[in-house]
């Protein structure tokens, strides 16, 4: 076990009731890209913006050409060390919520069926109408993309998007509201693979360390909380979580 772990290992072991706050930097080792690395595939399919989407169908359908080649990148990807790692954590009973940017989904593959599991950005493994908000499931929704150009729609007239934010997209207030109860409601707060640069991730964890929580960064890079927090280890993800 690193020395990171092994003081992470005794903050969680102190802690009641955990919150862990995930970004992108868990699943790049599941073969999910990032946003910000170099030559990151999400240059080059960057998500349309949600005001154009709304705006255009030929938006719309960019988005959705963009959407399935990036879908296409990720598609095999499963929980790694780190998603299993909470989910341990879960099953000991030390975690209160999971509160995830991540759009991926590996979260909930890895978790229990009582574990909770806040999407901030939603996912992308379905759609929804944004007029009476029903589910549509992506699989005839690409095939008759792909094989007529057609965009999906909904029985009510509304238009189709997938279940995920994109940029200038509302959070859910429920969601938003799920985060902030996790974030108040736990003692040690622990940040895996995010920055922490984009609102409103940062709040999460000054909102825990405001209230009383501990807080323990575990991301490669540094995080503009790294001189707030109790524990701060710039290392793998996964070879700091999975001994322990």
């Amino acid at each position: 076990m690193t020395a990171g772990g092994a003081a992470l290992a005794r903050l969680l072991g102190d802690a009641r009731a955990v919150t862990v706050f995930t970004g992108a930097g868990i699943s790049t080792e599941c073969g999910v890209p990032d946003y910000r690395s170099p030559g990151s595939p999400w240059r080059a399919h960057a998500p349309i913006a949600f005001a154009d989407y709304l705006a255009d169908p030929a938006m719309r359908a960019e988005a959705w050409r963009r959407k399935f080649a990036m879908d296409d990148l990720y598609a095999a990807a499963r929980p790694g060390r780190g998603h299993r790692a909470v989910a341990r954590w879960a099953a000991a009973g030390r975690v209160r919520a999971v509160v995830t940017q991540n759009i991926d989904g590996l979260h909930g593959a890895a978790a229990g069926p009582d574990d909770e599991i806040v999407e901030l950005h939603g996912v992308g493994s379905h759609a929804r109408c944004l007029g009476c908000g029903d589910r549509h499931e992506l699989g005839p929704i690409r095939s008759r993309f792909e094989s007529h150009g057609a965009l999906p729609e909904c029985a009510c007239g509304g238009i189709v998007k997938s279940a995920s934010i994109a940029f200038g997209q509302s959070l859910d207030p429920a969601v938003l509201q799920r985060a902030v109860e996790a974030s108040l409601e736990c003692d040690l707060f622990v940040v895996l693979g995010s920055t922490l640069l984009v609102r409103p991730a940062a709040r999460f964890p000054d909102l825990a360390r405001r209230n009383g929580a501990r807080l323990a960064i575990v991301n490669r890079e540094p995080t503009p909380l790294d001189r707030e927090a109790d524990l701060v280890v710039h290392a793998d993800i996964g070879d700091t979580l999975d001994p322990l």
